[in-house]
């Protein structure tokens, strides 16, 4: 009868890991002298092996509800660490016998560890004890005696143990001695499961209990081992080979499990695979209707044996503008990394200049290309993700050339949003490289090296990254070509799945198996002489560059590359509008804090008229403007005026050059006054005013006068507007609509500029007039601040209330005051 229980938690404890090599400099040695420490250990959480310390071995070992297998070590013992890989790969091919068997493992090397090792009474290394489930705290282990090198010789001891195991039993394992006719007639009116699966087999075999352990952790299945002295089931289902695995249902129907070869790797693939065989505390597989009536992100169909584009797509998309876009700088080995994983991605085919590694469509290599090219010309030690961002984004708008923004997976979709996806891009990304690589490159670590150096700097899952780069330090340097290179990361892939398989983040939809599977690649498996399950790398690494090949990509569920580029020219359109709105919008709040600074001084600034020039139609602005500015304008304009009228000539005089020289300093030293409020060049003269005013000012006059901005201001004005100033010709300054107008010319008045006596006259009548100006400006001034925001109503109405509430008060005073004299006491003499 089936005993199951609630799956094991895990233990991983870190043990304390230390340098290995002591440098020759007389300051490391100090530093090494003033903390001593012990060497590193031979296993690291990676390895699903379960880090014994002095803290925790007595919760480990001591009645613990599995079985316990320990490996007692010396990281310094050469046979220690030619054993640790088998130890490992025990590790990962017992790794669904956990809730029943365990492994862990202690460096007795270590000095905190000693005292374990004593208390266990270890001599020589490397030893290997089991302790039985619910171990009393005296109980030193079962040691192993000549145990070999070889992970089929250690599990099938471990099978021993667990079969001589006494009371109490392991109660997550199930029963492992053979199973009879009888039992198995009633054994579905004593188990709730859906299938029984009955492996026939000869005494010595060990298939039909590896395949029990195999099945522990999954619900509605049970397996038992059937000897083949068991005449009446054999009989009954007409069995002739052993080994052989059958269905056995209620009711007395059975069927043979159909699999390539008759070995514990293809029955336990065949079994998990089931309907209704799911891992205990996995919910069961959804059905692909439902997946398909997911508004939320719809299922998309796909076939399990090709590659889709839409996958590298997303995967590129999430690399370089999420993952990537979570560092604001890149220096140092973050900046390398970058480097070397763009120019995998664009590495360029020696023979074909436009083939690149990464097998995407033009506008994606194009991209690709322009950003390798940029980056490698960067020659600072730091680049801001700002500055990658405009380059990745196509900000120049180079022609036909863009990443789809947005992810929409495919072959990588998981049944729930926070399953596969990304990370299964990602390895897919790599895949293709890799393959890729094996045709067109030279350096058989390239890409190996740029995924190892991404996934360190930048991949989001830091445990992961961690998991990763153990095993690429264990293993990279012994890839020495570029098909060993496509093999390596397909063996680090698996070991991977091997290790997640049943972990939290698991899809129950698509689960983590050892890939491809026999139904995938049937040829890729093999059987050893000894039954033992092996690759054929040969057929592996044909699959592999079948399955990865650029020829064989899908494209579907992707968008033309037409709508694309035109989402880019969108998107970038915009971008600008944004830009321009928030340009205004600064612009907008620079003059409000200038109208608060200088309230009566709104003069627009070069950099606002400029972006007002971008607008529909350039809108004249009015405003007061600086009084010397005035007068230096009015005097260039009255020479100008002057030269006008006597010979429609814009070349000066030779007296009043000097003159005109000294005004253009003092322009260039501020911005000169536009004419009349017209924005003009500053090296532009006014040679025809007539015709100026003709053909200019009446057009300009009809836009200013149903301009808003111009209402707005005539309306803000109207209670503070003063006269206009007027020039020395004759010129006033309208204040409504800019007009200009010319007053007669005076009888008396010379047009011979030989006289400058004159001139220095009408100078100083200006002079006057203007310091009258600015005296009673000044006090215009005083009162609109005085006065701003109230209207006369306004003041009138308050004088009136001061008034009332004084009259108030003083009618309070009397009142008060009269009672308190009649309540006097009056104080009577005697």
């Amino acid at each position: 009868m089936a005993r199951r229980s609630g799956r094991a938690t895990s233990r991983c404890e870190e043990i304390q890991t230390h340098p290995r090599k002591m440098a020759t400099s007389a300051v490391w040695l100090c530093l090494c002298l003033l903390f001593p420490s012990a060497e590193a250990g031979l296993y690291t959480a990676s390895d699903q092996i379960v880090l014994l310390t002095q803290e925790n071995v007595e919760s480990i070992l001591i009645n613990s509800t599995a079985a316990m297998i320990v490996e007692f070590y010396a990281s310094w013992c050469g046979h220690c660490v030619a054993f640790s890989p088998t130890y490992k790969a025990l590790a990962r091919d017992i790794k669904e016998w956990k809730p029943a068997v365990d492994l862990a493992a202690v460096d007795c090397a270590d000095q905190e560890n000693r005292e374990v090792c004593k208390t266990y009474k270890v001599r020589g290394y490397p030893t290997i004890k089991f302790f039985h489930a619910y171990s009393k705290p005296d109980y030193e282990g079962l040691p192993f005696r000549e145990f070999s090198r070889n992970v089929q010789d250690l599990r099938h001891k471990i099978l021993d143990k667990l079969e001589t195991h006494g009371e109490p039993w392991p109660p997550a394992c199930p029963p492992l001695e053979p199973t009879s006719q009888m039992e198995v007639d009633v054994f579905f009116e004593t188990n709730d499961v859906k299938h029984l699966a009955l492996i026939f087999e000869d005494a010595t075999s060990y298939v039909g209990r590896e395949v029990t352990l195999d099945l522990l952790q999954f619900d509605s299945i049970a397996v038992r081992r059937v000897l083949n002295t068991e005449e009446s089931l054999v009989t009954k289902l007409g069995v002739t080979e052993f080994p052989s695995c059958y269905l056995y249902y209620p009711g007395g129907n059975f069927t043979r499990l159909r699999v390539d070869i008759e070995a514990r790797a293809f029955y336990s693939y065949a079994l998990q695979r089931l309907p209704g065989v799911v891992r205990s505390g996995k919910p069961p597989p959804v059905s692909t209707e439902l997946l398909k009536n997911n508004t939320e992100d719809p299922w998309r169909p796909f076939d399990k044996f090709r590659v889709y584009m839409a996958d590298l797509e997303s995967t590129l998309h999430y690399s370089l503008r999420v993952e990537l876009g979570a560092q604001s700088v890149f220096q140092g080995r973050a900046l390398t990394s970058l480097k070397a994983y763009i120019s995998v991605l664009a590495k360029v085919h020696l023979a074909e200049l436009s083939d690149t590694y990464f097998p995407g469509r033009p506008i994606v290599t194009n991209l690709l290309k322009d950003l390798n090219s940029w980056l490698q010309k960067q020659t600072g030690d730091r680049i801001s993700y700002e500055a990658f961002k405009e380059k990745l984004e196509n900000d120049a708008q180079s022609p036909n050339s863009t990443l789809p923004d947005g992810v929409r997976w495919v072959g990588c979709q998981g049944s729930q949003p926070h399953f596969r996806r990304y990370p299964c891009g990602v390895w897919t990304l790599f895949h293709v490289l890799t393959v890729q690589a094996n045709s067109k490159g030279s350096d058989p670590q390239e890409v190996l090296r740029a995924m190892r150096s991404y996934v360190h700097n930048f991949f989001g899952c830091r445990e992961c990254a961690g998991h990763f780069e153990n095993m690429a330090a264990e293993t990279l340097e012994q890839v020495t070509s570029l098909p060993t290179a496509v093999l390596w990361l397909w063996s680090r892939h698996n070991v991977v799945n091997n290790r997640l398989a049943g972990a939290l983040s698991e899809d129950p939809q698509f689960p983590k198996i050892q890939w491809p599977p026999p139904d995938m690649c049937s040829a890729c498996h093999a059987v050893k002489d000894n039954g033992e399950h092996t690759w054929n790398l040969t057929e592996v690494l044909k699959f592999l560059l079948t399955y990865f090949s650029s020829d064989r990509i899908l494209t579907d569920y992707l968008e033309s590359e037409s709508q694309i580029l035109e989402k880019q020219r969108e998107k970038h359109a915009s971008q600008q509008v944004v830009h321009i709105a928030e340009r205004h919008a600064e612009r907008r709040a620079r003059e409000a804090l200038d109208f608060r600074k200088h309230p009566l001084e709104t003069e627009p600034t070069e950099q606002e008229e400029e972006e007002e020039k971008g607008g529909e139609v350039e809108e004249e602005e009015e405003g007061p403007q600086d009084e010397t500015a005035t007068e230096e304008e009015e005097e260039d304009e009255e020479d100008g005026l002057a030269g006008d009228m006597v010979g429609r000539s814009s070349e000066p005089t030779p007296w009043a050059k000097p003159e005109m020289e000294l005004g253009r300093g003092r322009q260039q030293a501020r911005r000169r006054p536009s004419f009349v409020r017209m924005r003009r060049d500053p090296q532009e003269d006014i040679v025809d005013l007539d015709s100026f005013v003709n053909q200019h000012y009446k057009a300009k006059a009809l836009q200013m006068a149903t301009s808003t901005r111009v209402k707005r201001r005539s309306l803000q004005r109207k209670e503070e507007q003063e006269p206009g100033p007027v020039f020395g010709l004759g010129m006033e300054l309208g204040a409504g609509l800019g007009m200009v107008g010319l007053e007669p010319v005076d009888a008396g008045f010379d047009l011979d500029f030989a006289r400058p006596r004159k001139r220095l006259q009408k100078r100083d009548v200006a002079g006057q007039y203007f310091g009258q100006e600015a005296e009673l400006r000044h006090k215009g001034r005083l009162m609109s601040v005085l006065t701003i925001g109230f209207s006369k109503v306004d003041i009138s109405l308050c004088v009136f209330l001061y008034f009332l509430s004084s009259l108030c008060l003083l009618v309070m005073y009397l009142f008060f005051k009269n009672r308190l004299r009649r309540r006097r006491p009056k104080i009577s003499v005697p």
